[in-house]
């Protein structure tokens, strides 16, 4: 998968788990939670969701790493690797 590949499933997961979010909107910087106003319930089930989709286990001490869109795409990308 290319980076553009991971982003739009990204994109595709978060706004399935957050309807509201307008996917064209989305910057590589924008915080999940302080700017898409994402909370602790819409971040565990995006990532059960990317799990789901990508095979990728992403442990708590990780959530981190997919803070913003940028970051997620950087992590997910190593972790296909």
């Amino acid at each position: 998968m290319t980076d553009a590949d991971i982003r739009r499933a990204f994109l595709e997961e978060l706004t399935a788990v957050a309807p509201d979010i307008d996917p064209a909107t989305v910057g590589d910087d924008d915080h999940l939670q302080d700017d898409l106003e994402l909370d602790s319930m819409d971040i565990l089930n995006l990532v059960a969701a990317l799990h789901k989709r990508l095979g990728v286990s992403v442990p708590e001490a990780d959530y981190r790493h997919l803070a913003t869109p940028g970051h997620a795409v950087h992590y997910l990308v190593a972790a296909l690797d």
